[in-house]
């Protein structure tokens, strides 16, 4: 998740912004590969299997489809997508997040190929797949519409694909201007990464690339936890952009500042609920099919 701005520019990325942008994703990704998996289950109120298993589901995935998971992190649709029977890739910039998808995989009784690579630029033939899928995975590819470009370039005609992605309204928004306030300003031409749950936006990424039928389907993921105090903890060691932020931020002294404005902001949106404290965050599955 990153930062989503209502005002931010809606065209692509510069060359340079680009470039700044894919080198900090990655350094993201390397810094937290570590508690990749545990951080996922926290973001998404340990929820996490119910919507990579609902992208499969909605991409029809078939036993002997060949199918590609974009930006893949540990393995987060490629095995469930292997355990449909589908052929599958799993590509990712961070190689110890793979070294990870390994495991998970050989834990799951599956087999996966794994490929290192960019989203932006799928080292794959045209046509390539009968499947794409990206669970909040191609979200935070800095050229989106380069990034939609490359999922319906591998697809074959009459392929389906899967996107998961944040959207930023609601109590998600709150969360990333909350934190964007104490990062560094965005690269120039920047495009938050929850402009993928936007309908209006994934049609314009999309448009003349020859995929037809997107279709969308909202949902939110229910958090809860025992206390505030609980909250920003597990944020604040398990959330990549928060554990990028925290060193400048503690030399600065304003880190105990991003702390007591989660904690506001968490107290704003959370409800009292079976003894602790609850909020919802919303989110997008885009599916679609490749004329």
């Amino acid at each position: 998740m990153t930062p989503a701005d209502d005002d931010a520019p809606s065209g692509l990325a510069t060359e340079r912004g680009n470039a700044a942008s894919t080198a900090e994703v990655r350094a993201m990704f390397d810094k937290i590969a570590r508690v990749y998996d545990p951080m996922n289950l926290v973001i998404s109120a340990f929820q996490e299997p119910r919507w990579r298993k609902r992208a499969v589901k909605l991409s029809g995935v078939n036993p002997g489809d060949r199918v590609l998971d974009v930006a893949t992190g540990t393995g987060n649709a490629a095995i469930p997508a292997a355990v449909k029977g589908g052929v599958t890739t799993g590509l990712d910039i961070t190689p110890e997040l793979l070294e990870d998808a390994r495991r998970n995989a050989a834990s799951a009784g599956v087999e996966v190929e794994w490929v290192e690579g960019d989203a932006q630029d799928l080292p794959f033939e045209d046509e390539a797949f009968d499947v794409v899928l990206s669970t909040f995975g191609c979200m935070f590819a800095p050229d989106q519409k380069r990034t939609a470009g490359e999922i319906a370039r591998v697809l074959k005609p009459g392929g389906r694909f899967g996107i998961v992605a944040w959207r930023p309204e609601g109590n998600i928004g709150r969360f990333f201007l909350t934190i964007s306030k104490y990062a560094p300003p965005p690269p120039e031409g920047f495009q938050p990464p929850p402009l993928w749950g936007v309908r209006d936006h994934v049609n314009e990424l999309f448009d003349g690339t020859g995929v037809v039928d997107l279709r969308f389907e909202d949902g939110a993921a229910h958090w809860h936890f025992d206390s505030y105090e609980e909250t920003v903890e597990e944020y604040s060691t398990k959330f990549g952009p928060i554990v990028m932020l925290r060193p400048a931020l503690e030399a600065d002294g304003r880190w105990d500042d991003l702390v007591t404005d989660l904690r506001a902001m968490y107290e704003d949106v959370a409800v009292v609920e079976d003894g602790g404290i609850s909020f919802d965050g919303e989110y997008l599955i885009t599916s679609g099919d490749k004329s």
